[in-house]
């Protein structure tokens, strides 16, 4: 097997920033990057799309790219389009696909996650046909050429009454441009179709799918778009009415709203992964590996929300900000904890000050300090919970410590990070 060349072109109207997030376009088998016109002219007009990098790339033997005589897989097919998208700037990007296009934007997703930040898979599927069906058709073009499928591929592409109704336009087009599709290289797209089957591999896939469906497709049915879309955990599957195979020509502006969505969310969760993965870094620093575990093992779905809000802005968003030291948040923390009687975090925040640099006679003198504001017995339960935690760390038992009954630890405080694991 061989990697073919492709080559692609980035959409008119593409953002020459390329901090802009990108979006690769791959068309169906028959076909060229011209199947996403209409989606195209879409998203320029969206403002959440507007600024989108467009790169539309082409498959073997149509289009822009060149011929290819030797044989290649779907999972080769993958690897010429990160060729070309390398060759454009490289880095993770949105990709969507038409049917053959689909596949290998699946094969993408499952073999490069790291590299794929959303999935679209269009009238497409994790196995498409059969290795028999694809060897057949594959004979048939190398006897007759393209140009003997085009009756066929009418029926198949469109919904009743849309060539009528789209006389001239690119539908028809689009069975023009069949007949210029290289014989042979189509015929190596038909066999690497048969060749490739990534069902097994829905359940592990990591990156936001949607797959879209036409309503009268009876190649990849919009019954069995939504068993891929219920085997890929997340997995979302929405049929267009009125749509056969060919949605994107078809229904532009509903196939381009559906994308834009689709896209808008997996940024918008992209950016909220990257503050919670910040704010956990900053949690870790100052509450410890070991208490940070404890509490994550202890999430239940629940309190899952909660507890990613705090990793995110509490951590993230406050404790990350450098206006203030680690030691000068400390302070202003151990201060608000004693003057709201909260001793179960007030005894997980000691231990973190002290990891922040604060030495025990700073931490003790920030607890007097706060007496005289927050009240005496308020500050004598926050002593009393410090000594406790000072001599844990001590290895010495904190009753055995005890020497002082003003001192001794206020009743057990329902807060505790023990139980709640608010840190």
């Amino acid at each position: 097997m061989t990697v073919p060349r492709l080559r692609g072109s980035f959409a008119p109207g593409t953002a020459s920033a390329a901090a802009q997030p990108l979006l690769v376009l791959l068309p169906s088998l028959g076909t060229t990057s011209a199947l996403w016109d209409g989606v195209v002219g879409e998203l320029r007009t969206d403002p959440r799309t507007s600024g989108l990098r467009i790169l539309r790339i082409d498959l073997p033997g149509h289009g822009a790219s060149p011929a290819a005589s030797e044989p290649f897989t779907i999972a080769d097919l993958a690897d010429a389009v990160l060729a070309v998208v390398d060759e454009a700037g490289g880095g993770a990007f949105h990709i969507a696909g038409v049917s053959l296009g689909g596949t290998v934007a699946l094969e993408l997703a499952a073999a490069h996650p790291d590299r794929v930040r959303s999935l679209v898979m269009s009238c497409s599927g994790s196995r498409i046909g059969t290795a028999e069906s694809w060897a057949e058709r594959a004979a048939a073009v190398r006897a007759s050429g393209t140009a003997s499928l085009v009756t066929g591929s009418a029926l198949r592409w469109f919904a009743p009454g849309f060539l009528e109704r789209d006389a001239g336009g690119p539908g028809a087009r689009s069975l023009g441009t069949l007949v210029d599709i290289d014989d042979e290289s189509y015929a190596r797209c038909t066999e690497a179709l048969g060749g490739f089957d990534r069902t097994a591999s829905l359940g592990a896939l990591t990156v936001p799918t949607l797959a879209i469906s036409g309503e009268h497709d009876a190649v990849t049915t919009p019954a069995a778009m939504q068993d891929l879309a219920d085997d890929v955990p997340g997995g979302r599957h929405l049929s267009l009415d009125g749509a056969e195979h060919f949605v994107s020509l078809e229904e532009p502006a509903a196939a381009a709203e559906l994308i834009a969505e689709h896209l808008d969310g997996a940024e918008l969760r992209a950016a909220a992964s990257v503050v919670h993965g910040r704010g956990m870094a900053v949690r870790r620093s100052v509450l410890g590996d070991a208490h940070v575990d404890r509490a994550n093992a202890g999430i239940t779905a629940e309190t899952a929300a909660f507890q990613d809000f705090i990793t995110r802005y509490a951590w993230a968003e406050i404790w990350d900000r450098p206006q203030l030291t680690r030691q000068e948040r400390s302070i202003a923390t151990l201060a608000s904890l004693v003057t709201g009687g909260h001793e179960g975090e007030l005894r997980m925040h000691v231990r973190a000050a002290l990891g922040n640099g604060l030495s025990r006679e700073r931490i003790a003198e920030v607890l007097l300090h706060t007496s005289l504001y927050a009240g005496l017995p308020a500050a004598n339960a926050a002593l009393a919970a410090m000594r406790d935690e000072f001599a844990s760390l001590d290895g010495v038992d904190g009753a055995d410590a005890d020497a002082d009954a003003e001192t001794r630890p206020a009743p057990h405080d329902p807060h505790r990070e023990d139980r709640t694991n608010h840190g």
